[in-house]
């Protein structure tokens, strides 16, 4: 199978190295030039990725034309910010293309556009419509997939090519479920982002086991409740693109979105910690972005409201514990 890969972030560059691994045809599409002789210099993405080295037969430009042409799969790896940009290249360069030679588009993006709340499925649907497309998911540290570690995720899609493309991107250490439920797989992965955040504050704080585990609990009880609201299949959250995902970003070590809590619950100004980063930390725009569409739907989420507050509005860490400890008692 010939498969290209948009986006060369850690992401990016993990899954066209399994793709490479278990014997496909790799073409890796870095936005910048920079980007692209740098990686084919060291063979290495030595700014995303360190330490995987990338094989010879991956190829490696930022020809879109060179991306689409011929290949069966076409996964869309940039952040949210980047999604609608990436999507209108896609449209100018496929004009005079043959519908049924298009690739299956599959978004490895966990984020929403913040100007107008869409995920990437809608803009695919709004900019691509042409094209098929699906998204990937699971608890999956970049690094891991890229060594082709034991893992698992989901590959959620209405295209007829489900199948064939979930034992393409199976292997023996790797395995594929297939799922339907493309927006819960699509909203897990997002809203993960978020709680992952609050995870690394309660670690900052140094708040203890007990505080992180009911605040977890309480957290997926939160995610559960925002994505069927928003048209999710409540068995979805509950799997590898839900709570698989939501347990390996709040726990990992690796996860730049617990990581950036607990900066912030040590003591570090935010936009200090962003000013920081080279990889776009996605719980923090996320987290605007779902605040404004749980008050615009008048869904309860006090913990993303916390959360919120903390990162864009400044609240003391101190006053948002509280807010949410001394709510009214009510059922579990």
């Amino acid at each position: 199978m010939k498969i290209s890969v948009f986006g060369a972030g850690a992401w990016g560059t993990a899954v066209a190295c399994y793709c490479d691994r278990i014997g496909h045809a790799v073409t890796l599409l870095p936005k910048f030039e920079d980007q692209a002789k740098k990686m084919v210099k060291f063979h290495e993405n030595v700014d995303f990725l360190p330490g995987i080295s990338l094989a010879d037969e991956i190829v490696i430009t930022t020809d879109v034309a060179t991306g689409l042409r011929g290949a069966d799969v076409a996964f869309l790896a940039c952040p949210a910010v980047g999604m609608e940009d990436l999507c209108l290249s896609l449209k100018y360069t496929s004009e005079g293309m043959d519908r049924d030679n298009l690739p299956l588009l599959i978004s490895l993006c966990k984020g929403i556009q913040n100007e107008n709340l869409e995920m990437a499925s809608d803009l695919i649907e709004r900019i691509l419509p042409n094209f098929e497309y699906g998204v990937l998911a699971g608890p999956t540290n970049a690094k891991e997939v890229a060594e082709c570690r034991n893992a698992a995720m989901v590959l959620a899609t209405k295209s007829k090519k489900i199948y064939k493309m979930q034992e393409a991107m199976n292997s023996e250490k790797i395995r594929i479920y297939s799922s339907i439920d493309v927006r819960g797989t699509e909203l897990g992965g997002c809203l993960k982002n978020v709680y992952a955040v609050g995870a690394g504050i309660c670690d900052g704080l140094g708040l203890g086991d007990n505080a992180k585990a009911a605040y977890l609990t309480r957290s997926l009880k939160e995610l559960v409740t925002i994505g069927v609201a928003l048209g999710g299949q409540e068995e979805t959250f509950y799997g590898l693109s839900g709570f698989g995902d939501f347990i390996a970003t709040c726990m990992g070590s690796w996860s730049r979105n617990r990581t950036f809590g607990e900066k912030i619950g040590r003591g570090e100004a935010v936009d200090e910690i962003l000013a920081t980063q080279k990889a776009v930390v996605e719980g923090y725009k996320t987290a605007r972005s779902f605040h404004l569409i749980c008050e615009k739907m008048n869904i309860k989420a006090p913990i993303m409201a916390e959360i919120y507050g903390v990162l864009l509005l400044k609240k003391p860490l101190k006053d948002a514990v509280n807010a949410l400890i001394n709510r009214q008692l009510k059922p579990e």
